[in-house]
């Protein structure tokens, strides 16, 4: 009947007589579990989803995606894969990380002919930060657009979604934190952009990274309709902002 399969198959029925049991176990699909990382999602809270889901190790998890990655965040496109019931985390981090990289490589080189890590890492932070700040895919070229010509400017990022980096990814940013948090992920405090990626991206916030819109932006708030109110200067932000209140 031929080499029986290794890993977890799906068999089916509860009870086959043992002609097909041996049939099954060189024929059968194997077991397939899906993972999803969502776009803006962090390592830490991805990690342990995978963890309680595959019955896995968090911490081996961690340490493989260290050993593989280039990047500290991000290195794992926000997308939805398809891996073998019964993966260990080393095989698991090594797919997730090997599959980015190669779709971050064919972006990067349709766009720029090349992958360069230390460009394509300053591409990620923007884009993470972007992930975070726009409320949908139609804002995140014009929030690209304020950080890009606040950083021209000189001008402190002041967004509250540079500190939502790990374990921190869904927590509301607090004026207790922004005047605690001493990290480089603290825009309020640091001039520049932080150190590295806050989270996972989508290809929508990577080609706003790239291509900004053409604005003088250099402030948003959120309205009452849970998007952007873009302004050029610091009164009409004022007054964007007694608005949402």
């Amino acid at each position: 009947m031929g080499t029986p399969k290794t890993g977890w198959i799906f068999i089916g029925k509860n009870k086959i007589n043992r002609i097909d049991f041996l049939y099954k176990l060189t024929s059968a699909k194997a077991m397939i579990k899906k993972v999803t990382l969502i776009p803006g999602e962090t390592s830490e809270l991805f990690f342990e989803a995978l963890a309680k889901n595959l019955k896995l190790d968090k911490d081996k998890l961690l340490t493989y995606y260290r050993d593989f990655s280039s990047y500290p965040e991000a290195g794992i496109y926000a997308d939805t894969y398809y891996v073998p019931y019964g993966i260990k985390e080393k095989h698991l981090m090594h797919f997730l990380v090997q599959e980015s990289e190669k779709k971050y490589k064919n972006i990067s080189e349709k766009i720029y002919g090349t992958y360069n890590k230390e460009q394509w890492s300053k591409v990620l932070i923007i884009a993470s930060i972007i992930q975070k700040e726009a409320a949908d895919n139609k804002e995140m070229p014009l929030v690209s657009s304020v950080i890009y010509n606040r950083l021209k400017k000189g001008m402190r990022l002041q967004m509250d979604g540079t500190l939502n980096y790990g374990k921190y990814s869904h927590i509301k940013v607090t004026p207790e934190r922004i005047k605690n948090d001493l990290t480089s992920f603290n825009t309020y405090k640091h001039k520049g952009l932080p150190q590295s990626p806050i989270g996972s991206v989508s290809f929508s916030a990577i080609r706003a990274a790239i291509k900004p819109a053409k604005t003088n932006y250099l402030y948003f708030m959120k309205n009452k309709k849970g998007v952007h109110d873009f302004s050029t200067t610091f009164k009409k932000h004022r007054s964007n902002i007694r608005k949402a209140r």
